[in-house]
């Protein structure tokens, strides 16, 4: 079992930056891929980026490729999303989530997921 707790959310305004942190609780957290999703009001939940169970590897999506960075740090079972540049049509709650397979795009292939931070990017 994983407990995922997020932190870090806000308002702030467009073209500002925000650090979201992900602290998982348990032995195995460089088991588990990770994966930051978010989901706008009246849509679905939307792939943001994702990291390997090492870190080596690191995905994003198309949205936020080049302002976002995900990374962890295995020794303080935490992942972050560092968000610069952010725009209005970043508004959301984010989660985060963990999964025992390959680091996906698609919200079923996580088993564990956080409570969610609300980040609000006013123009």
């Amino acid at each position: 079992q994983v407990q995922l707790v997020e932190s870090g959310g806000g308002l702030v305004q467009a073209g500002g930056s925000l650090r979201l942190s992900c602290a998982a609780s348990g032995r195995t957290f460089s088991s588990y891929g990770m994966g930051w999703f978010r989901q706008a009001p009246g849509k679905e939940r939307e792939f943001v980026a994702g990291i390997t169970r090492s870190g080596s590897n690191t995905y994003y999506a198309d949205s936020v490729k080049g302002r976002f960075t995900i990374s962890r740090d295995n020794a303080k079972n935490t992942v972050y999303l560092q968000m610069n540049s952010l725009k209005p049509e970043d508004t959301a709650v984010y989660y985060c989530a963990a999964t025992r397979r390959s680091v996906t795009t698609t919200t079923y292939q996580y088993d564990y997921w956080g409570q969610g931070t609300q980040v609000t990017v006013s123009s």
